[in-house]
């Protein structure tokens, strides 16, 4: 199977909505946004599951495939967070807990923090070394699950 048209078609469509940010001011309602960010979260999980299931050894380790998947993660980690703006705590339905805009700094640095894990993700998905994989995907995992704990409602 070839990757490569999806991956092109989901970094540019990635790259196109980044240079929309900041997110405050590209949405119409509290809706929007709340839709956006589920978005944004869901395709991101997707492509971290990719790579969480070669570092499991469910599917087959491809450095070629997991580098593409890594660069879409980085790039999607970024996305979601403007998009927790005054006023979206209500309107639609969300799994997002209360806490978050009572303790933003705190969920900005969970934020940060998952970002900068999913930053390492590119190399080590690219080095054909599955334990480098697997580091970087348990750290990545760790930083989403911190932010989940605390923040999510199930």
């Amino acid at each position: 199977m070839n990757h490569r048209p999806i991956a092109a078609s989901l970094i540019a469509l990635c790259a196109a909505l980044c240079t929309a940010l900041p997110a405050q001011a590209q949405f119409k309602s509290p809706e929007d946004a709340i839709k956006y960010r589920q978005a944004a979260l869901r395709v991101m999980s997707s492509h971290f599951g990719r790579l969480a299931a070669m570092a499991q050894g469910k599917v087959a380790y491809d450095p070629k495939i997991a580098g593409e998947n890594a660069d879409l993660v980085v790039m999607l980690a970024k996305l979601p967070f403007p998009a927790f703006a005054e006023g979206t705590d209500m309107d639609a339905p969300s799994h997002a807990k209360p806490e978050i805009w009572k303790e933003m700094p705190q969920f900005k640095e969970a934020a940060e923090k998952l970002q900068a894990a999913a930053a390492r993700l590119p190399a080590a998905a690219r080095s054909g070394d599955l334990a480098q994989l697997k580091a970087a995907v348990g750290a990545t995992g760790q930083s989403c699950k911190a932010c989940h704990d605390h923040f999510r409602s199930e």
